[in-house]
This record gives structure tokens, C-alpha cells and sequence, in this order.
């Protein structure tokens, strides 16, 4: 059965659904899940997806979070980050994306990082960051293809939930 590499975020930095973008450029995000997925037609996993996804991203939309200090992740502690603090909402969309993933059958990727152990942050991108004390509101979550058309070049937003956008347009 063929994979689809898949990922649920938050992006801190506008999107708009369809959206393809370079691997090295991704906007500034919170990961939520990362995950493959198998599927006979891989557009119809994604859409299952999307389809257990719509009322959890739904019900955390609008929320409130706060960045904290930074970190360093990664191999080495090599990946400056931005830690999120922790927020009830953003766990419980964290919980049930895992949920969804599952549900499908998928494998998450980094399983150690999941539920109790999920720890929300944001990249630093070059210059781009977010600083401890920045405000940042949940509005928008996606789901992306890490790689569509087997194109590990770029990613493309497959489903976006935001504020004030109905996303099965």
C-alpha cells in the first residue's frame, strides 16, 4: 500500500489553503502530529482525515497561547526553538489529531513526542522566530502533504481551519 507523508500544525504566519511551498521555507508553526498514512488512493486518506479533523480544529480556534523561553531540540540540541506553553485546548487538538491518525491507521512518526510528552514549540527559521511573552492566537490549523506527487522538494496545504474561513469551501 502506498504512504503519504502527512502533518497536522499550526501555523503562526498566514497560509492559504492550496498553498505549496518549499521544504526549506515553511512558515513559522506549531507541529501537532507528524505521520504517515496508507492508504489505496492516497487523496482519499487525507480526506478522511481531514473529515475526523474538522471538529477539533474547529472547537480550538480562537484560543489564546503564549510562547515561552526558548529551547533546543534536535540532534544535539542543533534546532533552536520557541517553546509553546502549555494550553489545555492546544493539548486536547494535539490528543485528538493523535486520535484521528490512529483511527486511520497511520504511524506517527516521532511517538515519543505524543501525548504526556508533547512538548508544542516553533522553529526558529533563519531570522523569523517568535520571543518569550509573544501572544499568538490558534487560528489556523492545517493539514499538510510533506511531500505530494512523491515530491520531497516542497509542501503543499491540503486543509486549512482558520477563523472566519469555512474550509470545506
Amino acid at each position: 500500500m502506498p504512504m503519504r507523508n502527512l502533518i497536522f500544525v499550526v501555523f503562526v504566519e498566514p497560509v492559504a489553503e492550496g498553498q505549496v511551498f518549499p521544504r526549506t521555507d515553511w512558515p513559522l508553526h506549531i507541529t501537532l502530529v507528524r505521520f504517515d498514512a496508507a492508504s489505496t488512493d492516497s487523496a482519499d486518506a487525507a480526506e478522511r482525515l481531514a473529515g475526523l479533523a474538522e471538529a477539533p480544529a474547529a472547537a480550538a480556534l480562537g484560543a489564546a497561547l503564549a510562547v515561552g523561553e526558548d529551547a533546543a531540540f534536535g540532534r544535539n540540541g542543533s534546532v533552536p526553538v520557541s517553546l509553546i506553553a502549555p494550553h489545555p485546548v492546544l493539548q486536547t487538538l494535539h490528543e485528538a489529531f493523535v486520535q484521528a491518525v490512529t483511527a486511520v491507521h497511520g504511524r506517527i512518526l516521532t511517538p515519543a513526542h505524543t501525548l504526556s510528552a508533547y512538548r508544542p514549540h516553533v522553529s526558529h527559521h533563519g531570522d523569523k522566530r517568535l520571543n518569550q511573552g509573544d501572544a499568538v492566537v490558534l487560528d489556523r490549523v492545517a493539514l499538510v502533504d510533506m511531500a505530494p506527487g512523491g515530491d520531497h522538494s516542497v509542501r503543499h496545504v491540503l486543509r486549512l481551519w482558520s477563523l472566519g474561513v469555512d474550509s470545506r469551501r
